[in-house]
């Protein structure tokens, strides 16, 4: 549940706390201590060292479900560019995988760091028999190899691999991290690598205000209001001050940039203050990879969740554990008092390129009736901001503005927070009410509220229709359960949670189907989205079915009795490519074999393309080959051809 500064914050605690803030200001710069000794220039850049370079991405990048932890270096020319070790050091660590960051190396220096390489092509040299002789011997296609420090052991400058676009990656490029001993990823930036120039400024496209409780108000209204900013080179402002009460969160929507490329970059330093001190400050030199989820608290996420944009929040909520914020306190934002509030916003790159936005908060005490936008296009809206539910009804010709909660057959009349001339805004406390339905001169809203789910604590959920199991952590905040049902030509759909709620831990979950299901490989559960589809993977016992899930949404119960396909694309003496795909469950396992000898076979399931990979590169493929596909509801396709 959400703890927020009480409305009646006294002065003298408002301005000793902007005092305390001020201090940190120092540490609004990069943390060049972060370097073990001198090192600074000791790292060679890992690709065409001495020549500049295009970075794709930058350290502390907001992604969707995680920061990212390294630089992504363009690779010209696309895929097998040499790749360099930075440093003296040995490979500890290979990894191929289908996803993720693909074919990776990890080298380990005697200054105690490691540094991972990814999205690799091909290793070089010894390594790269070995794990190839390993993947025959075992019979796999992906592997996770360690290595002491005497079996491949690297001087700086030495070609380790060939650049590609293995694993998750979008395009060719090198994915390059600097891991120190406690797995925490730093910003390779700070080994002052002069192929890397940025001398622009960081940009900034919008800032939104957000109501931090349900007394608050921006321009008399209650939620979360976005505004664009108007730029006079690296100034940005809001050319109009804006009505505000209450406590009120801020949030930017901005990206870093470097000159003659088209890519956008992960702003590591933030500073906002109000009344000339410093009330917030964000710094990222430094991610640890072990709580990289929780990116998700770092930013809006309904805004993610529903149009895509990162908007990075200036207050800290209560999930967010993250030591990205020296000296500020949980819950920040601005309360405003009785005067007009200077407020200004400063974004920094590593390069120390500095851009600034100012806008003004100007006091106005909450009103019961004020200018909202024209007639509402349905008979009402709801819409949820943590524990408030905001429900805008639309203006009756009868006048009446009663609004009823019915929760457990019981009714409660609750009045309206404000209003305009065509519709009546009402603000329900879920802490307060968890409604079953609500009455209004529109008609009747049903709700699916079953449960609050609280973040602090292990908590199960029973009910005739499902069991939800949540460990200690797996939320960030307070959830309000809401659960339906429905069954459309007996494929039975399950929707569970707001998909604008984030999960931090896995939950699991155990559904009791109404329908009577005959379990064979092909039925399954899948998480829909729209009109598409993803399998989930689960267990059915006594006509239950277990799965966990790290998403709320809707799923569904459904066969997959359609086999996956296989296109030949070109299969002779040299290799064999195919292309292979899945239209439901997803391709879970391939094998290939020649004159009955185990093949390995590389996929890229980025674009269902597949190909071979000898063991002895100079031996011919010739003879009978073989590959079978299987997707995950175990319906298999076999393709076989005469190699002459």
């Amino acid at each position: 549940m959400k703890s927020y500064w009480s409305l009646r914050l006294s002065e003298v605690v408002i301005f000793s706390l902007l005092f305390i803030y001020g201090n940190t200001y120092a540490q609004f710069s990069p943390d060049k201590t972060l370097l073990p000794g001198n090192a600074v220039g000791n790292y060679l850049f890992p690709i065409k060292p001495g020549s500049t370079s295009i970075i794709t991405g930058t350290m502390g990048e907001l992604r969707n479900t995680h920061f990212h932890a390294g630089l992504d270096i363009d690779t010209p020319g696309g895929i097998g560019v040499p790749v360099f070790s930075v440093q003296d050091g040995f490979i500890s660590r290979a990894t191929c995988t289908t996803g993720g960051y693909g074919n990776v190396l990890y080298v380990t220096h005697p200054d105690g760091n490691t540094t991972l390489y990814g999205h690799l092509e091909e290793f070089k040299g010894a390594v790269g028999d070995f794990v190839r002789g390993e993947r025959y011997a075992r019979k796999v296609s992906e592997i996770d190899l360690l290595f002491s420090p005497d079996q491949f052991p690297v001087s700086r400058g030495d070609v380790i691999a060939l650049s590609g676009n293995t694993g998750g990656s979008g395009g060719p490029h090198l994915h390059f991290e600097v891991r120190n001993k406690k797995n925490e990823a730093l910003n390779p930036l700070v080994y002052g690598f002069k192929e890397v120039k940025d001398n622009v400024a960081p940009l900034v496209f919008k800032v939104a205000l957000k109501t931090l409780d349900s007394k608050s108000r921006i321009n008399d209204q209650f939620g979360r209001f976005e505004f664009s900013v108007v730029r006079n080179g690296t100034n940005y402002s809001l050319p109009y001050p804006i009505l505000a009460s209450g406590h009120i969160g801020v949030e930017i929507l901005a990206h870093d940039k470097m000159e003659n490329t088209r890519f956008r970059y992960g702003i590591n330093y933030i500073d906002m203050r109000v009344n000339d001190q410093t009330v917030f400050t964000q710094t990222i030199d430094k991610i640890d990879l072990n709580e990289s989820r929780r990116i998700l608290t770092v930013m809006d996420y309904k805004t993610l969740s529903t149009s895509g944009a990162r908007y990075n929040k200036l207050y800290i909520d209560d999930g967010n554990q993250l030591d990205y914020y020296p000296g500020v306190p949980k819950k920040t934002g601005i309360v405003i008092q009785d005067q007009e509030t200077p407020v200004q916003i400063l974004l920094k790159d590593f390069d120390e390129n500095v851009s600034k936005v100012n806008f003004t908060l100007k006091p106005s005490n909450p009103v019961e009736e004020t200018m909202l936008p024209g007639a509402l296009s349905k008979p009402w809206i709801s819409d949820f901001f943590e524990n408030i539910l905001r429900l805008s009804v639309k203006t009756c010709n009868s006048g009446k503005e009663e609004l009823v909660i019915w929760e457990k057959g019981k009714p409660t009349s609750v009045p309206y927070a404000y209003k305009g001339k065509y519709q009546s805004v009402y603000l329900l406390d879920l802490r307060q009410y968890l409604p079953d339905s609500v009455s209004t001169c529109q008609g009747s809203i049903n709700y699916s509220f079953q449960d609050r789910i609280p973040s602090e604590t292990s908590y199960t959920y029973y009910s005739d229709l499902l069991d939800i199991e949540f460990p200690e952590h797996s939320l960030y905040d307070t959830v309000f359960l809401a659960i339906s049902y429905d069954s459309l030509q007996r494929r039975e759909s399950f929707k569970i949670g707001s998909r604008q709620v984030a999960l931090h831990q896995p939950i699991n979950i155990t559904v009791k189907p109404r329908n009577n299901y005959t379990v064979t490989k092909d039925l399954g559960v899948y998480r829909r989205e729209g009109n598409s589809f993803s399998y989930v993977p689960a267990e059915w016992r006594n006509n239950r079915v277990n799965f966990t899930t790290r998403s709320f949404g809707e799923f569904v119960i459904q066969k997959d009795t359609d086999a996956p396909t296989i296109t030949p694309l070109n299969i002779n003496a040299t290799s064999a490519r195919l292309k292979i795909r899945d239209n439901l469950s997803g391709i879970s396992y391939f094998e290939a074999n020649i004159n009955g000898e185990w093949l390995l076979m590389v996929y890229d399931y980025k674009t269902g393309y597949i190909k071979s990979e000898k063991l002895d590169r100079t031996k011919p493929l010739k003879g009978d080959f073989e590959f079978k596909v299987v997707d995950n509801a175990g319906n298999e396709k076999i393709y076989k051809q005469k190699i002459l």
